[in-house]
């Protein structure tokens, strides 16, 4: 775009339609992260930032306690130990035991040796040691059991796993330690074979008066169960009720069986009954007589002359002679055939059944099975009738077998009970005789009463050793303790772990910058000089000397390197506008954002810089720019925006358009139509508007900005910004749906660039390269 575009671009006034709305599309970048909880994770790049920050209270506090312990140490009083050693079990009684637990029976598993824990406290107690004080007062009255047992002046160990207890006294005087010593060795030794054996023979005589009563109750109540048994034919009750429950279920399974059989066969009785219409005699008389031949013959011949008849009855008349012979030789055969019927039948039937009709196969079959049918009744009725009464009786036993069975079942468990009684008291009785046994022979003194020649304290050396550990933990503590009260951001890389918000820019601190004066010429603070910057000499055309076109420091590079992560950020969307503001006053937002646009201008890109702080602008103080008309003349009077945009004489690239005017109400003006329509414009003409925006806490101005931008970067003062203040601040961000695209930290101290430094490392090596390649010439010339 030409200069007169720009003018004519600039020279539009906006009119709050839909063309003032900003088109830029927002980049997705690095969206703000939270954290919710707000301490600070112990780390430990954190921890030695703290110690780096605070070593010298970390080194006063240990320097101090060192020496106190140290002083305290070397003023105290030699106190000496010593120590003997006593072998309370056997060394080889554990295979006399197993072998005496094999031959009595005993649970192997029962352990048999000494509780060591226990014994140690019965060798403390003040009945035990009353005994030997009253020894020990004889030479050494003071001696209390205070003084031994309440103050561990008298050690009792079990060393390591072994049987061996280990008793230690230390005091001030050696030949006390050795009286002492002496002393409890002889009263424990006493102790082991006098006490300990008078303990356990008092136990076994009890155990042993203990076992008679026991018998004879275990004697009576296997005498009462065995009466029972035989009384009540019984073996066991539980496996007598399994078989009963069995016997019952197979009752009543056949129960249900007869009587579905019996069902189904009168049903079948009745279905063939009601289709032959015979009575049950009938029935079993016609089954008879179709198994005779002769009645079946006769039978036949009546059927015969019954045809015949029936056919000569149609050609002759009843009165014919051959109508007359039919009919008498049909009476003839009838008394035959009842003959013949009562023959086979005999005397079950009163009048045989005579018929002319010969029965068919079917008939027979059908009567065959109502005969057979009936009979299966009468057994089936038969049946049920034992089944029940059998069901019966198993129902008197199943009520008589609950009473039996509980009643055996008490006489079972009192059994039970004396019998486990008798055993324990048998097994403890054995057990005790092992332990007397075992413990026949005294505790040994394997190791007698010795005194070290090297007092236990003080220990100079490593009491020091342990007052510096002390002392350097106790410092550290308070440094932590300084840092939690100190709520403020030290470091570059405590800003960003706190935040989670990308690392943007680190701003070194300036003095000259600290009482901050209108900069005149800018050409000299960014090394360059006019349209000379846009296209410097190679500094390879003059070797002899560094390049005086290029003017570097920490404080630029810092800028320079700022710029170029902004432009990182927007790789895929370049970044056109952006908003730079901070949570609080005095954090360095203005100074950021003049350094900000002239290290873009510096790299050919055409800036805009709004100064869009109406309440206390700053950035015309800084350039040393008149501020008579600015940003609230455009927006409220509608001033042409080329009218209002000062061009620095020294910077082809570089506008500025100062904030004019303080307005009543900044707010109102920057959330206008006008003002969005404006920051089109700016983002069409320009190729980089940064806005100078109030600090976002408590104002919505950097907000209203913000999100009409590509986002927004927030300076953070190191050593001054309240981080709980900064974290609210981005809380309000996050409600207002801004994108934050990182932090920059500003005023560290002792902080040098990389890339300054490599420059000037290569700069300098260069230049001696040259002049050592000039003297080896001279000399070779």
């Amino acid at each position: 775009m030409d200069r007169a575009q720009y003018s004519q671009s600039l020279s539009t006034n906006g009119n709050g339609n839909g063309n003032g709305k900003l088109q830029q599309p927002q980049p997705q970048l690095y969206q703000s992260q939270f954290a919710e909880n707000n301490q600070e994770e112990l780390n430990l790049r954190h921890l030695l930032t703290v110690v780096r920050r605070r070593g010298v209270v970390i080194a006063g506090i240990a320097i101090a306690v060192t020496s106190v312990v140290s002083l305290w140490s070397f003023n105290r009083t030699p106190k000496y130990e010593g120590n003997f050693q006593l072998l309370v079990e056997p060394v080889t009684a554990e295979n006399k035991l197993s072998k005496l637990t094999e031959l009595t029976g005993m649970n192997p598993e029962i352990d048999t040796g000494m509780d060591y824990e226990t014994q140690i406290q019965v060798l403390k107690s003040s009945e035990l040691m009353s005994k030997l004080i009253d020894k020990l007062q004889t030479k050494y009255p003071d001696i209390t059991y205070n003084d031994l047992i309440v103050k561990n002046t008298l050690k009792i160990n079990r060393l390591r796993d072994t049987k061996i207890l280990d008793i230690s006294y230390s005091n001030t005087d050696k030949e006390r330690i050795k009286f002492v010593l002496h002393e409890v060795a002889k009263g424990y030794l006493r102790y082991s074979f006098q006490e300990r054996q008078a303990n356990l023979n008092q136990g076994i005589k009890f155990v042993e008066g203990q076992l008679p009563k026991l018998q004879e109750r275990v004697d009576k109540l296997q005498g009462q169960l065995q009466g029972f048994r035989q009384q009540n034919n019984l073996l066991d009750p539980q496996e007598q009720a399994k078989q009963l429950s069995e016997r019952v279920s197979k009752i009543d399974q056949d129960q249900l069986e007869s009587q579905v059989k019996l069902n189904e066969t009168r049903t079948l009785y009745q279905t063939l009954q009601k289709q032959l219409g015979l009575a049950p005699n009938q029935a079993l008389a016609a089954a008879a007589l179709s198994e005779s031949p002769r009645y079946q013959l006769l039978l036949n011949q009546l059927q015969e002359l019954e045809t015949k008849i029936a056919t000569e009855s149609a050609r002759f008349t009843e009165a014919s002679p051959t109508i007359q012979a039919l009919r008498d030789q049909q009476r003839n055969l009838l008394p035959l055939l009842r003959q013949e019927a009562q023959q086979v039948l005999g005397n079950n039937v009163s009048s045989p059944p005579v018929s002319s009709a010969s029965p068919n196969s079917i008939r027979l079959q059908l009567t065959q099975q109502m005969v057979d049918a009936l009979n299966q009744i009468q057994v089936l009725e038969v049946r049920t009738g034992a089944i029940a009464s059998a069901q019966s009786r198993l129902g008197r036993e199943v009520k008589q077998l609950p009473a039996i069975a509980r009643q055996y079942g008490d006489l079972q468990r009192e059994l039970t009970v004396a019998t486990e009684s008798l055993t324990r008291f048998l097994g403890v009785r054995e057990t005790l005789q092992i332990e007397v046994a075992q413990k026949a022979l005294p505790w040994q003194l394997i190791a007698r009463p010795k005194l070290a020649d090297d007092p236990i304290s003080p220990r100079p050396v490593r009491d020091s050793i342990l007052g510096a550990i002390a002392g350097l933990l106790l410092g550290i503590g308070v440094a932590l303790l300084l840092e939690r009260l100190d709520n403020v951001f030290h470091s570059p890389d405590e800003l960003r772990d706190t935040t989670k918000l990308p690392l943007l820019g680190i701003i070194p601190f300036q003095k000259q910058l600290k009482n901050q004066k209108p900069i005149v010429n800018l050409s000299g603070l960014m090394g360059q000089k006019g349209r000379n910057a846009e296209a410097p000499t190679s500094p390879l055309r003059n070797r002899d000397r560094q390049p005086q076109w290029y003017n570097s420091s920490p404080f630029l590079e810092a800028f320079r390197s700022l710029h170029t992560n902004i432009s990182f950020l927007g790789s895929d969307t370049p970044i056109h506008s952006l908003v730079i503001s901070s949570a609080t006053p005095g954090d360095g937002k203005s100074t950021t954002s003049v350094q900000l646009a002239q290290a873009a201008a510096a790299m050919g890109k055409r800036v805009l810089l709004v100064d869009a702080d109406m309440r206390r602008p700053q950035v015309h103080y800084v350039l040393g720019l008149p501020n008579h008309q600015g940003l609230s003349n455009v927006i409220a009077t509608g001033l042409p925006p080329k009218q209002a945009i000062q061009r620095l004489p020294m910077w082809d690239h570089l506008y500025v358009l100062t904030a004019g005017p303080m307005p009543p109400d900044p707010t109102r003006l920057l959330s206008s139509k006008k003002m969005h329509y404006l920051m089109t414009q700016f983002q069409a003409v320009f190729d980089l508007v940064i806005y100078d925006t109030p600090p976002v806490l408590g104002l919505a101005d950097g907000k209203l900005l913000a999100t009409h931008t590509a986002g927004i970067v927030m300076v953070v003062g190191l050593g001054r910004t309240d981080r709980d203040i900064f974290l609210q601040a981005l809380d309000g961000l996050k409600v207002s749906n801004a994108t934050i695209l990182g932090v920059v930290a500003n005023g560290v101290k002792g902080y040098t660039t990389n890339s300054h430094y490599y420059y000037d490392h290569y700069y300098n090596n260069e230049e001696s390269e040259v002049q050592k390649a000039k003297k080896l010439l001279q000399k070779r010339l």
